[in-house]
């Protein structure tokens, strides 16, 4: 990831519309799939910590961490944060947590379905994956080369690569749905003014990631038609969007107790 990038990120997460819609739409499906009581929740690939302090409202919660700067970002927060990463780098026990958030993680990692089955050995008998990623590779541009994704997904190829490391599927969804028009045409733009080898390279241009904030009327109308897809998102599952959302579980233990 673009070490530039990841400045913009920790200075925007609280006010760009992108992260607030996002915020209201993971909030409410959070809700309405974790199960009642205080519950042991571990978010891998937690940033700066933003959506972090909103799980606490479902138990204990701990982050893991890959990137020095969102480490330090959070820990300076007063968040549990350990270092660490996927597939083979996490300092947590198997069988222990009761939900794991990927959240725009998975897409980071060369080896998606190893990272799955790591998720899995974490996983209580039960236990709930939450997981969220970019939509569509005909997406691709200038904002994924930034920020190190390795792929873009469909609701299909989410959906089999939970299946290949043995997750038992509970729900898939597209969402940004609303606004998914308006970012097709500017991405479609976008393409057309930078090349590979543009991306990073200063001369006055605009950035080559999409995290620049618009006006604050713009902003926050932006933010709200994002947050209108909570109620959406209580009754159906979205046809299109630009991002994918995915729950799933590791299978409970067959036979009796």
């Amino acid at each position: 990831m673009d070490p530039a990038y990841v400045a913009t990120h920790l200075e925007e997460e609280q006010r760009h519309w992108w992260f607030q819609g996002r915020l209201a739409v993971l909030r409410s499906v959070l809700r309405a799939t974790l199960p009642p009581g205080r519950l042991r929740i571990v978010e891998i690939g937690c940033g700066g910590g933003a959506l972090l302090a909103l799980s606490a409202e479902f138990g204990e919660v701990v982050g893991v961490e890959a990137t020095e700067a969102f480490l330090d970002a959070a820990r300076r927060r007063g968040l549990p944060v350990l270092r660490g990463s996927l597939p083979d780098a996490l300092p947590l026990d198997p069988d222990s947590f009761d939900g794991v958030f990927l959240f725009d993680v998975l897409e980071h990692i060369e080896d998606d379905r190893a990272a799955l089955r790591a998720v899995r050995r974490i996983l209580k008998p039960g236990g709930l994956l939450i997981c969220t990623g970019p939509a569509y590779p005909w997406l691709w541009g200038p904002h994924d080369e930034v920020l190190g994704h390795r792929r873009r997904y469909t609701a299909r190829t989410l959906r089999q690569v939970a299946l290949d490391a043995d997750l038992r599927l509970l729900r898939v969804t597209y969402f940004n749905t609303l606004l998914a028009p308006a970012i097709v045409l500017v991405r479609a733009l976008r393409r057309r003014r930078y090349r590979p080898s543009d991306v990073g390279i200063p001369g006055g241009r605009p950035p080559a990631h999409d995290l620049v904030r618009p006006a604050p009327v713009l902003n926050a109308l932006f933010a709200r038609i994002f947050a209108w897809e909570v109620g959406l998102l209580r009754w159906v599952n979205l046809p299109f969007g630009i991002s994918v959302l995915m729950v799933a579980c590791r299978p409970p233990r067959e036979g009796p107790l």
